[in-house]
């Protein structure tokens, strides 16, 4: 048996499951976007946003200059061919930077960019039609943060007044000189300083790796013996840590002379090679997403399962053969359903006895219907039937015992015992 077709045409259905698994893809995507709608973000400090501690002015100005430019949100920073340009907010893993960061020893020249600014909300009183992406400045946080990285910890980073920086033929102020970020102590010599501020700290400098980079160290003036420039390793590719962003992001590119250090910093790290230059999106703080990882080993096999079950069963749906098989009524009407209900409920009730003697008068009347007998009362009736049964030279149990015996029952077995004599009994009166 088959039930009527469904009220749902097969390609509207088809509408639907698409629409649902396009919003899902779409959600996917807006994660791995970061589209999460948020516009107090406080992780603004990236390549991608226009507020003033973000870096888009670097990008357009390395665009302009003609330079190969693109944002990058792969967690496997050491491994990406051109200049690195490490934007670390205050949320990054200090483990997973240094880890990188040794990566990028033999992978390719890296630009460290050190985080300053904690970016706030604005305030409610801001004008209508500010961008999303806008953020006031609050507090310093950069000294925090530097502290928890290893390869970092020996230096000091500190943030206090200066008159100016200076460095790499130009100088000026810092857009905020009340508010300068600089490495004030660096015991062992890790940075070569490129860039200094008014009280000779390092704003920005290269890290002293024993790598070959003649042209680095002509720019910070420092002068190695021939001896030492023979020891140097020619395969090793730069570092550059800027400990002062506002040299570099929106909030810097806004003065000319700070737009031009920005641009020699990065080109001294290229090192005169025709590199690609990758930022790092957003702000090499952002955690996994979903798909990003849904499509990384270990869980690259379950997606493709996941992929390969859902194409199973749309196939299953759409190309069965026939209407579905109607499903059994949960209850079937009519007089043997109804005396399967109700000894359904005596067996579970167990009351046993109530069954005997509505048999009996039932057997009784079938009987006297079956002979004529016109007795209305019930003992009556069954002597009439006695007396038929001799009539027919019956020498067995008469029908009146067989009958008490059925009221006098309290067991299965016994109703049918005394059952199966009084439907002897009719059977043999009434054929």
């Amino acid at each position: 048996m088959s039930r009527a077709a469904s009220p749902f045409s097969p390609s509207k259905v088809a509408i639907v499951l698409f629409v649902g698994a396009a919003a899902f893809l779409l959600l996917l995507y807006a994660l791995a976007e970061g589209w999460t709608g948020d516009r107090n973000e406080s992780n603004s400090a990236h390549a991608g946003s226009n507020a003033l501690n973000g870096f888009r002015g670097l990008v357009t100005l390395l665009e302009r200059r003609g330079y190969d430019v693109s944002l990058s949100r792969n967690r496997d920073m050491g491994e990406i061919d051109g200049l690195l340009v490490l934007t670390p907010g205050i949320e990054t893993d200090p483990d997973e930077l240094r880890n990188v960061l040794g990566q990028r020893r033999y992978v390719g020249p890296t630009l460290l960019i050190l985080p300053k600014w904690a970016g706030l909300p604005l305030p409610d009183n801001a004008p209508e039609g500010t961008p999303d992406d806008w953020v006031q400045l609050g507090f310093a946080i950069g000294s925090m943060w530097f502290e928890r990285v290893e390869d970092l910890e020996p230096m000091t980073l500190s943030v206090g007044e200066t008159q100016g920086w200076r460095g790499l033929g130009l100088g000026g102020d810092l857009p905020v000189n009340g508010v300068a970020q600089a490495i004030t102590e660096v015991p062992n010599k890790e940075l070569f300083p490129l860039v200094r501020d008014s009280e000779g700290d390092l704003l920005a400098g290269y890290w002293n790796r024993n790598g070959y980079h003649p042209e680095l160290a002509e720019a910070a003036g420092v002068q190695f013996s021939y001896e030492e420039e023979d020891n140097q390793d020619g395969e090793m590719w730069p570092l550059i840590i800027v400990a002062e962003p506002d040299l570099m992001n929106n909030f810097g590119l806004a003065d000319r002379d700070r737009a031009l250090l920005a641009l020699n910093l990065v080109e001294l790290t290229l090192e005169d090679y025709d590199l690609p230059i990758v930022l790092d999106m957003p702000g090499f703080a952002g955690g996994e997403n979903l798909l990003t990882l849904a499509f990384r080993p270990p869980f690259l096999a379950a997606t493709l399962c996941l992929l390969l079950a859902a194409l199973v069963i749309a196939w299953r749906s759409f190309c069965r053969f026939g209407p579905p098989l109607a499903e059994a009524p949960a209850f079937v009407h009519g007089k043997t359903q109804l005396a399967r209900n109700g000894a359904a409920l005596v067996e579970r009730t167990r009351r046993w006895h109530l069954l005997g003697a509505p048999y009996a008068s039932l057997v009784a009347r079938r009987i006297a219907t079956a002979l004529h007998i016109r007795e209305g009362e019930e003992q009556a009736r069954e002597a009439a039937i006695d007396a038929s049964l001799k009539l027919h030279g019956h020498n067995g149990p008469s029908f009146t015992e067989s009958a008490e015996a059925l009221r006098q029952a309290r067991r299965p077995a016994e109703l049918m015992r005394a059952a199966s004599a009084a439907r002897s009994i009719e059977r043999m009166l009434t054929r």
